[in-house]
């Protein structure tokens, strides 16, 4: 009998890239601007889906009381991310999708962070990994590629003080060099990776350096990802942007 939760279960034939990197990374802002660059499908984390549950915040509640809120949360991440790209990718199951973050992220750097750090108990941290791996195993393809946008914390803390976002309020200096170095461990290292991701290709981009109005750091970051997963511009569309990386 197959769980009650959506589920994907796309063929071989969809291409799916993960953009992955610590909280103020700028992950949105980067998914947002290459895809005015490059023909791809970019699917953005649902974070309305985690701030407005029947009149409640889980993405504050979870950074104000990781302890109570840190198992409920990563189920609900979990079920949102799978539930929102099998959607999208059934509207157009051809394209190249580009998806900010995912679950493997929420395993290695979020749910195992919790554990480590005492606000996921034992058996939380075991029952979690007993359903991610089954589901994970058993129902969804894994991802062509990983796009991490390798920033320091310091940086990270940097952008978070700037957008100034209240349900990370909470957020420390602290949790972000701990974070960095749980994606560190997974990407680059691949300390402790299942054996299906082992193999698959990373793409690191430092990102320390602002992007977001920088048109030279935008044409260095697009020309790395187009050469390294073989992707073609955006032709569709003839904005200034994908023109200027054909001067």
């Amino acid at each position: 009998m197959k769980p009650a939760i959506p589920i994907i279960t796309q063929k071989n034939s969809i291409m799916s890239l993960i953009v992955e990197g610590n909280i103020g990374a700028g992950k949105s802002t980067f998914l947002k601007i290459i895809s005015d660059y490059l023909a791809i499908n970019p699917i953005m984390e649902p974070l309305d889906e985690w701030q407005y549950i029947n009149g409640e915040n889980l993405l504050q509640k979870f950074y104000q009381d990781t302890k109570r809120w840190a198992y409920t949360f990563q189920s609900y991440a979990f079920v949102t991310r799978i539930r929102q790209q099998e959607k999208i990718m059934a509207q157009n199951p051809h394209a190249i999708h580009v998806i900010e973050r995912s679950v493997y992220s929420d395993r290695y750097c979020f749910a195992k962070n919790c554990y480590e750090m005492g606000t996921m108990s034992e058996l939380e941290w075991y029952l979690y990994q007993e359903w991610f791996e089954w589901l994970v195993e058993n129902y969804t393809t894994k991802p062509t590629g990983f796009i991490y946008l390798y920033t320091d914390p310091e940086v990270c803390y940097e952008r978070l003080i700037k957008r100034n976002r209240s349900a990370e309020s909470n957020i420390s200096l602290d949790y972000l060099k701990l974070l960095h170095i749980k994606h560190t461990d997974w990407l680059i290292d691949k300390k402790d990776v299942a054996t299906n991701l082992v193999d698959v290709p990373v793409l690191v981009l430092e990102t320390n350096t602002e992007f977001e109005n920088n048109r030279e750091e935008q044409k260095k970051h697009v020309e790395k990802i187009a050469s390294f997963f073989n992707i073609d511009l955006n032709t569709s569309n003839q904005d200034q942007k994908a023109n200027m990386l054909l001067l």
